[in-house]
């Protein structure tokens, strides 16, 4: 008798016709003979094994380089569910619109089973996921990315309990590109992409649109966060989850590394992108990294900006669309020591520091496994996860939003959260540099009606005896010629110990109208060229401003109608009273 998932693959081969059929094991020889096939085919080209073992470069589709959120849809039965922030479409229209491209989609190709588990092997609080791909690149990034191949398996058993989701490169045309969710069958469609975002179905799909519907149905949190641990000199080690829209920072706060000025200090990684938390028998937050690996941006990744990422990914990580120098090593804009001279760009295509195109693509990044992080936590595989203390919402703002403060509470918190706004960057297609609304930095990724979405954090809060303090940052505030008023990077640790002193109860703060702002004295600049004319506009609340933003929010808001919790409505009043 066959298995649910055994009669699924057999279902999803009658209709995509593949050459043969491979069930993944999750082996590294399976790994290494991947490798080879696509080094002989040219899908992965082999970079210097003398200077980054086990490293390859992959280069995609020129039209198929980043998040296509334009045709990224959420089919629910009802409209109002997906929400006015998600592309809806209706499950029987979405079926038979892209079904129709699955036909013979994988003709003489071979189609990979590869089960996998999102979130520590033995964890409570993870989470099986099956995807179908006709792409060995997928494959690869799926063992890096995730605890893939039996283990996954063994854990399923006979049981339908797992995500389904079936992957095809098809033809990579724009035209037939979508990447489907039906969260009510736990099922994803990707067709038409071979880019990340769009087709390691375990990441943003899974982990992020599918698993934050499948949390509020089951009471937690799925959640565009990093996950990093504080200790301090005298031995204390707390955890932070923070939320940072695509290229904001994410990853480097994830790996920050103390200046030398905070001696006996250490950062932690259990997680760069992704957290899941549930309500612990304690009364507290606890946390998960559902992933195994890191999908970072190369480009701006050097030793200043991120030393522990660029010691993570020397060796046995795969390169997407970086640049090639004749030595063989990947290269990408803002890389260490000076641009080669000659190499080839992400396209295949010669190139020279005299070049008015990148070598690198904007959006080039690299997929590499955690473990080899220098950072990594001794508890990020912990099964029960990791108790959070603190939530830090931030985003790439110019101005308006002051270097950190704190909501006064939980309900408050969640508002800081649904107001967030960042300008845009290189990880999804479109414009550049624009400031958008993206609540809790989940705007692409959240699976359902995001009305919803803001009472079900406040739900959940209210189940917490000791729900984590909530902060919003901003590392990215400039002065009249554009110039950072803060050094940003690892410095970020002063900011980070007056959380500390928050949480802890140890340090205090000055109520505002938009919540609770530092004691200037409290935020340690010394050594820093910060100078106290700086540190002022750092914190200064321009109120015209802000009533203006407040009339922004407001509109944003209007967008859910009745979904909206009314105490939102509620804290956006209070803040224009306040102001």
């Amino acid at each position: 008798m066959p298995t649910p998932v055994e009669q699924w693959v057999e279902e999803c081969a009658q209709l995509t016709r593949p050459k043969d059929i491979y069930w993944c094991d999750g082996s590294e020889a399976e790994y290494q003979g991947m490798v080879h096939d696509m080094l002989e085919t040219g899908t992965l080209l082999e970079l210097n094994q003398q200077e980054y073992p086990g490293c390859y470069l992959h280069r995609s589709d020129p039209t198929d380089v980043a998040r296509t959120e334009h045709l990224t849809y959420v089919c629910t039965g009802e409209r109002d569910d997906a929400g006015p922030n998600n592309n809806w479409m209706a499950p029987t229209e979405a079926k038979s619109q892209v079904g129709g491209l699955f036909e013979g989609s994988m003709r003489g190709r071979t189609m990979y089973v590869v089960p996998y588990i999102m979130g520590p092997t033995t964890s409570p609080y993870s989470q099986i996921g099956v995807e179908l791909t006709d792409s060995p690149y997928v494959a690869v990034n799926m063992k890096i990315m995730t605890r893939m191949g039996q283990a996954a398996l063994d854990r399923l058993g006979s049981s339908d309990n797992y995500v389904k989701g079936l992957h095809s490169l098809g033809d990579l045309s724009p035209d037939r590109r979508f990447i489907m969710h039906f969260p009510e069958e736990r099922l994803i469609w990707s067709v038409g992409s071979g880019y990340g975002g769009n087709a390691l179905l375990g990441k943003k799909c899974f982990a992020l649109r599918l698993g934050s519907y499948m949390a509020r149905e089951e009471g937690w949190l799925a959640e565009h966060m990093l996950i990093l641990g504080i200790e301090e000199p005298n031995g204390r080690v707390t955890y932070v989850a923070a939320a940072f829209p695509s290229a904001c920072g994410k990853t480097n706060m994830a790996m920050l590394v103390p200046p030398t000025s905070h001696e006996g200090y250490k950062i932690w990684t259990v997680g760069e992108d992704i957290a899941w938390m549930n309500p612990g028998p304690d009364g507290r937050l606890w946390a998960i990294n559902p992933e195994a690996g890191f999908f970072g941006v190369a480009p701006g990744s050097n030793l200043r900006t991120n030393p522990n990422v660029m010691r993570t990914i020397r060796q046995n990580t795969i390169f997407t669309n970086v640049g090639l120098t004749p030595n063989n090593t990947p290269y990408w804009e803002g890389m260490d020591g000076p641009a080669p001279f000659e190499a080839m760009d992400w396209q295949g295509q010669p190139w020279t520091s005299d070049s008015l195109t990148k070598v690198a693509h904007p959006n080039s990044r690299f997929t590499t496994p955690a473990h080899q992080c220098p950072s990594i936590s001794p508890e990020w595989e912990n099964p029960n996860g990791v108790p959070i203390s603190a939530i830090l919402f931030g985003g790439r703002r110019a101005n308006l939003i002051p270097l950190v403060y704190q909501s006064f509470n939980w309900q408050h918190g969640v508002f800081l959260g649904a107001t967030m706004a960042s300008e845009t960057t290189a990880a999804a297609t479109g414009a550049v540099g624009v400031v958008r609304r993206d609540p809790m930095a989940m705007l692409p990724f959240c699976g359902y009606n995001m009305g919803d979405y803001f009472g079900h954090w406040l739900n959940l809060g209210a189940r917490l005896q000791q729900p984590p303090e909530v902060f919003r940052v901003n590392w990215f505030r400039t002065d009249e010629s554009g110039n950072y008023l803060w050094p940003g990077f690892g410095e970020n640790l002063r900011v980070l110990r007056w959380v500390l002193g928050r949480v802890h109860g140890e340090l205090g703060a000055a109520e505002s109208a938009i919540g609770y702002m530092p004691h200037q004295a409290d935020i340690d600049v010394t050594g820093l060229d910060v100078t106290p004319a700086a540190l002022r506009k750092l914190f200064a609340v321009d109120r015209d401003g802000w009533t203006e933003a407040v009339a922004g929010q407001q509109e944003f808001f209007r967008k859910f109608g009745a979904r909206l919790p009314q105490t939102m409505w509620q804290e956006s009043e209070s803040l224009a009273h306040r102001l």
